[in-house]
């Protein structure tokens, strides 16, 4: 399964249960392993956050400084 697929489907879920989405904002992790079967590891932290209408957020993956490759900018995002 994609990136944008599983993504899609968290928010989907999130939209359609109130249960699973305050789950998911207090505790990510729990939520998408009992949801969805998604294990994510222990030295991985994972924030959800909500956006308003007025307000989104922009991740900044980490700098090239820290070894990161311009090539690899595009998957820094994912799961």
């Amino acid at each position: 399964m994609s990136e944008a697929i599983l993504r899609n489907q968290v928010i989907q879920k999130a939209w359609e249960d109130p249960s699973f989405k305050q789950r998911l904002l207090s505790d990510p992790k729990s939520a998408l392993k009992e949801a969805l079967g998604i294990s994510i590891p222990d030295n991985v932290t994972l924030k959800a956050v909500e956006e308003g209408s007025n307000e989104f957020y922009l991740v900044i993956p980490p700098s090239p400084a820290s070894g990161v490759m311009k090539s690899d900018v595009t998957t820094l995002g994912s799961w």
